[in-house]
């Protein structure tokens, strides 16, 4: 029978990886909520586990937790499929401490980026489980192979047959974050003020922009591509913008420079521009009210 003294102690070992185990997991699913309760799931199975046989508490949480992510996966795809318009990943803010790890490098940033979560989304739920162990947090193929209890061979070829399918990284970390901060305000106050010229100025030629509006809010149901046409759309939502009091704050969303952009005391959405070669390439806006809570939670 557990005491007292041992469920302390299972919850303090708990809590000594709870943050990582919620960073691997927002990795594994691109959705806070189901992250956090992946997690909890995990805890229920460590409070649960005779943990007398657990050698290493690191791995065996992490293996519980990405297999719980795995069977998750599966039920999201057929949710997403109905989804009502584009699909994106919830947004978390980055410059309110380490909630998704330490994103000190180029390589950090884009494990956590909306392009790269979107793109995850093409891959099978081994081949994500393998790309995000081993891109994001360095993990071995041998331990990959322990966690998914497959061979490492195997292993191996889900982890080339991912890089395969999400391709090189496009550069987007190129630019320094002080000059990608100065293209996002530009971007915005040229949004605002309708100057064509200066929007034309930072819009790439094949730009595309992504609207997450679930169904809940009024947003585009398809990608927008071109720059004429991304113009027009941008200028639309700029306009609708004036008829109320609207305040901008320039915000770290998954890595990147964004905006958050509030009616009232209300987060209405949150924009991610996302930068190549110092041209905007594409844009992601984050509507739907049901994944701005969290960033809401976060503080301005």
């Amino acid at each position: 029978m557990e005491t007292g003294g041992d469920a302390e102690s299972a919850a303090r070992e708990f809590e000594a990886h709870r943050a990582r185990l919620f960073a691997v997991g927002y990795r594994l699913l691109g959705s806070v909520s189901e992250a956090e309760d992946a997690v909890q799931d995990t805890y229920l199975r460590w409070n649960g586990a005779d943990r007398a046989g657990v050698l290493v508490p690191a791995a065996w949480l992490t293996k519980v937790l990405t297999n719980l992510c795995l069977n998750r996966l599966a039920s999201a795809r057929a949710r997403r499929e109905s989804y009502v318009g584009p699909w994106l990943p919830e947004p978390v803010r980055t410059d309110r401490g380490e909630v998704l790890g330490v994103l000190e490098t180029a390589v950090q940033r884009e494990s956590v980026s909306l392009a790269l979560l979107t793109l995850l989304e093409e891959l099978t739920p081994a081949e994500r489980a393998v790309f995000v162990l081993r891109e994001a947090f360095g993990y071995s193929h041998r331990e990959i192979a322990e966690i998914l209890d497959v061979r490492e061979e195997h292993s191996r070829q889900l982890h080339r047959r991912a890089r395969l399918r999400v391709g090189e990284p496009r550069g987007r970390y190129a630019v320094d974050a002080a000059q990608r901060a100065r293209i996002v305000e530009r971007f915005f106050a040229a949004t605002i003020a309708g100057d064509v010229a200066g929007l034309e100025r930072l819009l790439a030629e094949d730009v595309v922009s992504w609207a997450d509006g679930g169904g809940n809010m009024t947003a585009a149901r398809r990608a927008i591509v071109g720059r004429e046409k991304v113009l027009r759309y941008l200028f639309g939502l700029g306009a609708r913008l004036e008829g109320g009091p609207i305040g901008l704050a320039p915000a770290e969303i998954n890595g990147e420079s964004a905006m958050l952009i509030h009616l009232g005391d209300t987060l209405a959405a949150v924009v991610v521009p996302e930068i190549t070669d110092g041209l905007i390439t594409c844009v992601r806006l984050i509507l739907n009210p049901d994944k701005l809570a969290f960033v809401a939670g976060q503080g301005a």
